[in-house]
């Protein structure tokens, strides 16, 4: 493609995907990465003035902080050392990034809405929980029962994941079309408003959904060396309500980054590929 790459800030993914853009044969110039031992490894002025500009998968840490452990400088800060003509692309982009990033003469990419990247995403995801959850069991998943929180992508990929290891499994959601398609694949299904009088048999719940799902009253209802595996970015399980109730539990967040780095990153790559052959074969 003959571009060069500029990777700034995020996590070990970020530092992964410079050592895959690299072996490609491409330019790659990198800041904020250092712990990780990237490839390019530069100062902000070079990897800003590349070609394409890859930022973090999420693009924030707060409100309005770029995700970068070792500069944690404002998003608008760095958009005013962009030019318009650059690509740039970011993980989950809030409306005050682009906004910013408009005000710039920016046009900002959200990688993280292309369906490519969110289900193999999902995947590594649904995969790192299991783990997660193994890592934390006195006990095998085979013949456990399982609740799994949430229809979606990681859902459904989930309960598959979790069924393949031999537990039972239930899974809950709201919108008719979900429960219908949790009992066609076998499943017992649960409607998430109505949990109530419900989660007595359960060895491990497995949330997904990013909005209050299980409080202190449900909690209580739980057996109590139930595991419980939040995945969400905001809390779906009151986990200092289950803390108080001596219920174990982890709130495991970003598992891409953090168990399945190289994979994740070879995703994100695969995503930023398929944004640049399309802007080549766009005849406008």
């Amino acid at each position: 493609m003959e571009k060069t790459f500029g990777l700034i800030g995020g996590d070990r993914r970020q530092a992964e995907l410079s050592h895959l853009l690299a072996a490609d044969g491409n330019t790659v110039y990198t800041y904020g990465l250092d712990d990780w031992k990237p490839a390019g490894a530069g100062d902000l002025d070079r990897a800003a003035g590349a070609d394409v500009i890859v930022l973090p998968l999420p693009l924030c840490q707060g409100d309005g902080a770029l995700n970068c452990r070792e500069d944690p400088m404002s998003t608008a800060e760095l958009f005013h050392r962009l030019c318009p003509g650059q690509r740039v692309l970011a993980g989950q982009v809030r409306p005050q990034q682009y906004r910013e990033a408009a005000d710039c003469g920016l046009t900002l990419e959200d990688y993280f809405l292309r369906e490519e990247l969110t289900v193999a995403n999902a995947a590594v995801t649904a995969e790192g929980a299991v783990q997660v959850a193994m890592e934390r069991l006195d006990e095998t998943l085979l013949g456990m029962e399982c609740l799994v929180l949430g229809f979606g992508r990681i859902g459904k990929l989930l309960c598959h994941r979790l069924q393949g290891l031999g537990a039972r499994v239930s899974a809950a959601a709201r919108r008719p079309s979900d429960l219908a398609w949790i009992r066609a694949y076998g499943w017992r299904a649960l409607e998430t408003g109505a949990l109530d009088g419900e989660l007595s048999r359960f060895g491990a719940v497995f949330n997904t959904v990013p909005s209050p799902v299980l409080g202190a009253a449900l909690l209580k209802q739980l057996p109590g060396r139930c595991l419980l595996v939040d995945l969400a970015s905001c809390q779906g399980i009151d986990l200092a309500a289950a803390e108080s109730l001596g219920l174990p539990n982890v709130w495991a967040r970003c598992l891409p980054g953090r168990l399945s780095p190289r994979t994740a990153a070879a995703v994100i790559r695969d995503t930023v590929y398929y944004i640049l052959l399309e802007e080549r074969s766009d005849p406008a």
